[in-house]
């Protein structure tokens, strides 16, 4: 399964934000992109450079590569409604995110492992694959045997601070959550500008 396994943080600092889903870092602490030009002024950014932006902000934060990541926006423009919107609900619905944003998982990447290492059930049954779309009304919970372990233990412990979207309800007493509504773009948690994605794809589809 191809995915991203390079230095997580230096990808935020080239993209100028930080990517709650890849890093746990609460902030940049060099705000600049890497290298030894990194701190020079600047140019004008051009408006393709800005669509380029916005992209891999939203495919490394959802940890997609870009073949998949170009099929998403492929479905979002065949489906009724804003394709933003729909993008959104393709991305954040995927089975490794609700898990992160459930709280029993640090990053996206660590949902991603849980998933396929057969920790996590979807209406009691177990799912092996990340990119799983969980739908509206569908229950998603931890195996039995793997809530006893160390390693679940602490995420349990450490995601009582977590903040989880609306559209997520969650129990920690018996490890089962619910998608009770759709995701929409504002569920995404930082800040991006869905149009220019759309747009940067605009003349490949």
């Amino acid at each position: 399964m191809a995915r991203y396994l390079g230095p997580r943080t230096k990808v935020c600092r080239r993209l100028g934000v930080v990517l709650p889903g890849l890093t746990t870092a609460a902030t940049l602490v060099r705000p600049y992109p890497p290298g030894q030009h990194g701190l020079r002024r600047r140019g004008k950014v051009s408006d393709y450079k800005m669509r380029l932006i916005e992209k891999q902000k939203v495919r490394f934060h959802f940890g997609v590569m870009e073949k998949q990541f170009k099929n998403y926006v492929v479905q979002a423009v065949r489906r009724k409604g804003p394709t933003g919107q729909n993008l959104a609900l393709l991305l954040e619905s995927r089975l490794d995110n609700v898990v992160w944003r459930m709280g029993i998982a640090a990053t996206i990447p660590a949902a991603r492992q849980l998933v396929v290492h057969g920790h996590i059930l979807v209406d009691g049954k177990r799912v092996d694959r990340p990119s799983y779309q969980i739908r509206v009304g569908q229950e998603i919970g931890v195996r039995e045997k793997s809530a006893s372990k160390p390693f679940m233990q602490e995420a349990i412990e450490l995601s009582t601070t977590r903040v989880r979207p609306g559209y997520l309800e969650f129990d920690p007493a018996k490890l089962i959550g619910k998608m009770v509504t759709s995701p929409n773009m504002d569920d995404i948690p930082f800040e991006v500008n869905t149009q220019a994605v759309i747009e940067y794809y605009s003349q490949q589809l």
